[in-house]
């Protein structure tokens, strides 16, 4: 099955390895998860946070629950 998520904000941390992606889903609710990849191993982006799961009904809800949960993340 394909990911039929939308991205609405990507932000990296100090480069691209990892990354926050605050997204919308397609029964219109939002949620976030952190992700990080390796470059020499070539596989793409995996969750390390694992908070994806999590829904909310605004972007503002997203992005407070990603600042609280993330360490390093302070926001788009």
């Amino acid at each position: 099955m394909a990911h039929e998520n939308k991205v609405i904000h990507s932000v990296n941390l100090y480069g691209d390895a990892i990354c926050v992606d605050i997204f919308q889903r397609p029964d219109a609710s939002f949620g976030f998860d952190e992700f990080r990849r390796d470059e020499e191993d070539g596989q793409g982006w995996f969750s390390i946070g694992h908070f994806g799961e999590q829904q909310f009904t605004s972007v503002a809800q997203t992005i407070e629950a990603a600042i609280g949960q993330v360490g390093w993340f302070e926001g788009v």
